[in-house]
């Protein structure tokens, strides 16, 4: 059997980092969307006596990994083998559109869109996988559920939905054509006191709200925020100088993704988005102009993703 699925992109509207464990992870309070870009994966799965996978990269951004073991989809393949004790020959195509090391989380929803597509394909009951997800990856839980705006707490694997009723604003995003490490940006980390993380959660409820409220463009000027900025914009000049070229174009309205490199822009209609997109020196950058993710675009009937404004 074959499913075809969408496996989009997100950003991180809010991220403050509130803790650190013992095992050195550190723990988290951010909102995630997903959003109109991503990677289109074919998964071909048959039982079989003696399990064999199989990863074909294709897409513009697909010299930057390895179709091997190393890979995250291959993983997820062989964890949901290993999950439900079958042996299997399983086929993954994976056309790359999405940015390594670009704070979009490609990778997770690609092995996300692995496990689903192996549940569709071998009946088993998605909600088992999400402590197998959160093995592969912290974001993996993410891409798990069908909702485009999620609450993360944890280390991004305690998840809450957020429903949404828009409309909602337009994006523009800005790859400065360099992955940043997100070993290296949390490595650099000074974590905030009790009283600047109690002030800057206030911040995240009322984005919260304005997302499930209906509440117009304005109100969301002022709540972005990335507490990750700080270990990355100083150290990394083509970060900082795509997210200062967006700040002089929108104001406040704009901020890094997740650990970077990948900085966008909230704006009111396309053709601002447009307009922006095309000020931001293209050709240095790769840029997008896209949408959140509606919820039910998360499938084989999801337009091309070569279809966004690059």
């Amino acid at each position: 059997m074959k499913d075809i699925r969408f496996c989009p992109a997100k950003i991180n509207l809010f991220l403050e980092v509130t803790g650190k464990l013992p095992n050195g992870y550190h723990e988290l309070a951010t909102l995630f969307a997903k959003i109109n870009i991503g990677d289109r994966l074919t998964v071909e799965a048959t039982p079989a006596e003696k399990t064999t996978i199989s990863v074909v990269l294709t897409g513009p951004v697909s010299s930057q990994l390895t179709a091997d073991s190393n890979n995250l989809v291959w993983r997820a393949a062989q964890a949901f083998l290993d999950f439900f004790h079958l042996q299997a020959r399983i086929c993954i195509t994976l056309d790359k559109h999405i940015p390594t090391g670009a704070g979009l989380g490609g990778g997770s929803s690609d092995a996300a869109g692995v496990l689903l597509s192996l549940c569709k394909i071998f009946r088993k009951d998605t909600a088992l996988l999400l402590p197998t997800a959160a093995k592969l990856g912290a974001d993996v839980p993410l891409f798990m559920y069908e909702d485009t705006f999620l609450k993360g707490e944890g280390i991004g694997e305690k998840l809450t939905p957020i429903p949404s009723k828009g409309p909602l604003p337009w994006l523009v995003l800005a790859y400065p054509n360099m992955p940043v490490s997100t070993k290296g940006v949390f490595a650099r980390l000074q974590l905030p006191s009790r009283q600047e993380v109690l002030t800057n959660l206030s911040k995240l409820d009322r984005m919260i709200d304005v997302v499930k409220n209906d509440v117009p463009f304005p109100a969301w000027k002022g709540l972005l925020f990335n507490r990750l900025e700080e270990c990355v914009l100083p150290f990394t000049d083509s970060v900082r100088q795509v997210r200062t070229d967006l700040q002089q174009l929108v104001a406040e309205n704009c901020l890094m993704s997740g650990s970077g490199s990948t900085v966008f822009a909230l704006v009111e209609t396309e053709q601002a988005a447009q307009s922006v997109a095309a000020q931001l020196q293209p050709d240095e950058r790769t840029c997008f102009v896209t949408t959140f993710l509606e919820s039910n675009d998360n499938d084989e009937n999801h337009g091309n993703p070569n279809s966004l404004n690059a």
